[in-house]
């Protein structure tokens, strides 16, 4: 299996820890129904198939991302789920949008724009020209967690990790965190920006589809923090979050575990 494939793979795994939460977000911005919207990185389509929902039957929503991999499988997955003829997607880069100025009602990007380390400016400033004059830009990203409860030391130190603080980075001025969005959306000249915060939680007895979810997500949230933590805390992290360890976190009768996603909206000038 490539990395491609196992990251995805663990992405797939994940969604239904995820999915509850960001339709949550999609529901609140009551997208117009019959609205052409676009999906900037949209990785393997799994929010363009809630989007395609949110606009209804006339609607229809594009979904652009660099991986080929993640599109095809995304394809499939519309197929799948009998909204193929709603759905496009196709390869691009976010930072020179494949598409005409005012293309669409409203461009949408999770996890991905402002999300990575770098200036989000000409990715932003690439959603804006493809939306018409009215329409919305709206970023979500995943913005805070406690995934082991009763253990808030040793989460703490993971959460100053690299991977922990990630896409922060040392030396990243403070103005160029992804929850300093609204700044960049006045850079930008947005209009009517906003933002709002979105909870997601799970609690013992926790189903078979969201420990699966839960597992593959401990996977992917602290990669290589092994050099930059104790011996000691890399040990109990592994008690923790292994499923075969008698201190598994998740069989734990009273597990309880949070996060947050947190949305930013701004209206392109019309």
């Amino acid at each position: 299996m490539t990395d491609t494939e196992e990251y995805l793979k663990r992405l797939i795994e994940s969604d239904p820890l995820q999915e509850p939460v960001t339709y949550s977000a999609i529901r609140a911005l009551e997208l117009p129904p019959g609205s052409r919207g676009l999906d900037v990185g949209c990785g393997y389509g799994a929010q363009v198939l809630l989007l395609a929902e949110a606009v209804g039957l006339a609607g229809h929503v594009t979904g652009v991302d660099i991986s080929q991999e993640f599109l095809d499988y995304g394809r499939e997955l519309a197929k799948k789920s009998g909204v193929a003829e709603r759905v496009t997607l196709v390869e691009g880069d976010m930072n020179k949008l494949p598409f005409d100025d005012n293309t669409f009602d409203w461009a949408w990007s999770a996890c991905c724009v402002g999300y990575f380390p770098g200036d989000p400016i000409p990715a932003l400033k690439e959603m804006v020209r493809v939306v018409k004059p009215g329409g919305s830009v709206i970023i979500l990203v995943w913005s805070s967690e406690t995934l082991l409860p009763g253990y808030p030391l040793l989460e703490a130190r993971l959460r100053a990790t690299s991977a922990g603080i990630a896409p922060f980075v040392r030396g990243m001025r403070p103005e160029g965190h992804f929850l300093r969005m609204l700044g960049r959306f006045q850079e930008i000249g947005l209009e009517e920006r906003e933002a709002r915060t979105f909870v997601g939680d799970v609690q013992a007895p926790i189903s078979d589809d969201l420990r699966k979810a839960l597992i593959g997500f401990f996977q992917m949230r602290w990669p290589g923090v092994e050099a930059e933590i104790s011996g000691e805390d890399w040990e109990l992290l592994q008690h923790l979050i292994r499923p075969e360890s008698p201190d598994f976190i998740l069989d734990k009768p009273d597990y309880y575990a949070f996060f947050t996603y947190s949305m930013f909206r701004g209206k392109v000038p019309g």
